[in-house]
C-alpha cells in the first residue's frame, strides 16, 4: 500500500520504519506515525495547523459537540464495507477514530500535513497507519483504496481519484451555508453568502455523485472555553475583530448555534486516474 514519497517505489517494513529498494528510509516516530513528507514537498517550515489550533480543535471535539457528525460518517462508511480506507486531511484524528471503530476488519490509513496534528491523532486509534504527508502527493499506491473520507479538509480531486479502485468512493463532508450562522451573525456586520455545492463541479471525469444528504442540529454552547475553542479552530478566530470574539466568548447564558453538514459521496466509475509525474 505505502509508496516512497521520493521515488514512488513500494515501501516495506524495515526495523522501526519503512524503506524502498532505492534505499530511501523513513523511521517511525516515538508516537507511532511515519513522516513521509520530504522537506522539498513542504511549503513552509511547519505546514498545516499549529499546536494551538490542534489543541483547540481536540478540546472542542472531545466535548462531543460534533459527535452526530462523526457518527453519521461512520455509519455511511460501515454501509459500504471497504477493505482499505483513508482519512485524507485527518487533523487530530477525531473522525478517523470513529471510522476505525466502525470498520474493525478493514485496513485504515490517515494522513495530514500537520505533524502536530498527527502526533496527537496517534493516541486515538493505534491500529490505524498514521502518516504525515502531503494531500497532493499521497504516499499510497494507485487504486489502493475502497473508501476515502475528507472531512472539513481541502482536497486534491485528481489525487483522490488516483487512489480509488474502480467502484470505490470518496465521502466529502463539509459545512452548508447555514453552518454556524448564529455565530457568524454575531461576529460580522454582514454575513457573506457561502455556496456549499460548488465542489460538485470539481469532481474529475469518472467520479460520479452517488449520494448526498444534509445533517442539521442545534448546539448549545454554555462554557466560554467551548466558544473560544470553536473560534480558534475556524477561520473566524482570526478574521473577526478581537472585540467581537471577546463579546461572544463572554456572552452570558447558553449560545445556541446551528450545525449543518452535507455528505456527498462520489463513486469512481472509470478506474483510477494516472499518477502525477
Amino acid at each position: 500500500m505505502l509508496t516512497c514519497p521520493l521515488c514512488s517505489a513500494p515501501l516495506s517494513a524495515a526495523d522501526n520504519g519503512v524503506a524502498c529498494h532505492a534505499g530511501h528510509r523513513f523511521d517511525r516516530a516515538r508516537q507511532g506515525y511515519l513522516n513521509l513528507l520530504p522537506v522539498q514537498h513542504k511549503n513552509s517550515r511547519a505546514p498545516g495547523d499549529n499546536q494551538a489550533m490542534v489543541d483547540a480543535r481536540r478540546a472542542f471535539l472531545d466535548e462531543g459537540h460534533y459527535a452526530p457528525v462523526a457518527a453519521r460518517l461512520a455509519e455511511l462508511a460501515r454501509e459500504r464495507q471497504p477493505k482499505h480506507w483513508l482519512d485524507i486531511g485527518c487533523g487530530e484524528g477525531y473522525y478517523t477514530a470513529q471510522l476505525a471503530e466502525a470498520l474493525p476488519r478493514a485496513g485504515g490509513y490517515a494522513l495530514d500535513i500537520s505533524r502536530e496534528a498527527v502526533k496527537r491523532a496517534c493516541r486515538r486509534a493505534p491500529q490505524v497507519t498514521w502518516l504525515v504527508a502531503s494531500m497532493a502527493r499521497v504516499p499510497l499506491a494507485s487504486a489502493s483504496c475502497d473508501f476515502i473520507a475528507s472531512v472539513f479538509s481541502p482536497l486534491d480531486w485528481n489525487e483522490a481519484h488516483r487512489l480509488l479502485r474502480p467502484g470505490g468512493g470518496l465521502m466529502k463532508v463539509g459545512p452548508t451555508r447555514d453552518h454556524l450562522m448564529e455565530l457568524r451573525e454575531q461576529l460580522y456586520d454582514e454575513v457573506r453568502e457561502y455556496v456549499d455545492d460548488k465542489h460538485l463541479a470539481l469532481a474529475p471525469e469518472g467520479m460520479v455523485l452517488a449520494h448526498s444528504e444534509v445533517l442539521t442540529y442545534r448546539l448549545r454552547l454554555i462554557a466560554g472555553d467551548s466558544r473560544a475553542n470553536l473560534l480558534a479552530m475556524t477561520p473566524h478566530g482570526w478574521r473577526a475583530s478581537a472585540e467581537r470574539r471577546t463579546a461572544l466568548i463572554e456572552r452570558p447564558g447558553p449560545f445556541v448555534v446551528t450545525v449543518a453538514m452535507r455528505y456527498d459521496y462520489f463513486v469512481n466509475e472509470r478506474g483510477a486516474a494516472p499518477a502525477a509525474p
